[in-house]
């Protein structure tokens, strides 16, 4: 019996990239000012995207860890992948991510 090896990185990895590629994001958006993250996003915080007209959304960097939420980033590795200039996207219509939000707060 062959034992199929994903190509999927390990969680901890994953997490790591995600964050790496929402702080890359704000250096291509012009919101560099030696390191920082636009004034609007306080620290322990990220941006995503929402749904088809990409509403933003400021999120703890401690839902990572909530399991509802992982699922959302790896439907969004799954559809975007992490090479791509979009900043993180989440798959999925906005009233499911906000009815998600109010579960996990």
């Amino acid at each position: 019996m062959a034992i199929k090896k994903s190509n999927k990185l390990p969680q901890t990895a994953a997490i790591k990239q995600i964050l790496k590629k929402c702080s890359s994001f704000g250096k291509k958006q012009g919101y560099d000012h030696e390191g920082s993250l636009p004034d609007d996003v306080p620290k322990g915080h990220f941006v995503v995207y929402v749904g088809e007209n990409r509403s933003r959304y400021i999120v703890p960097i401690s839902w990572l860890g909530h399991p509802e939420f992982q699922s959302l980033l790896q439907r969004a590795e799954e559809e975007f992948g992490f090479n791509h200039d979009m900043g993180l996207t989440i798959p999925c219509e906005e009233v499911v991510f906000r009815s998600l939000t109010a579960m996990i707060r």
